[in-house]
């Protein structure tokens, strides 16, 4: 474990979320860095599907970063409609 450095402002967000959403600081911040990572790793997912795919690994028992980098299924085009999206997963 190391120490993070980071700005004023980002640490004031940071307490203002961890209590709005009952976390603790550091559990916020981690939380952030999870999203971020995905988000850059699979930039065609949109924020839900990051949470789902969060909520997936966690049901499975997997803690690890292993499932950050897992192949994911391709993602259904925007014209499809929504409960056919759903389906799909």
């Amino acid at each position: 474990m190391g120490i993070v450095k980071i700005s004023d402002l980002m640490h004031d967000n940071l307490r203002t979320a961890s209590d709005a959403l009952s976390r603790s600081i550091n559990a916020q911040a981690e939380h952030w860095m999870r999203i971020g990572m995905l988000s850059e790793l699979h930039p065609d997912l949109c924020h839900g599907e990051i949470c789902q795919l969060l909520m997936r690994a966690r049901q499975a028992g997997d803690q690890s970063l292993a499932f950050f980098t897992q192949e994911l299924p391709p993602p259904v085009t925007a014209a499809a409609p929504k409960t056919a999206r759903r389906v799909a997963r």
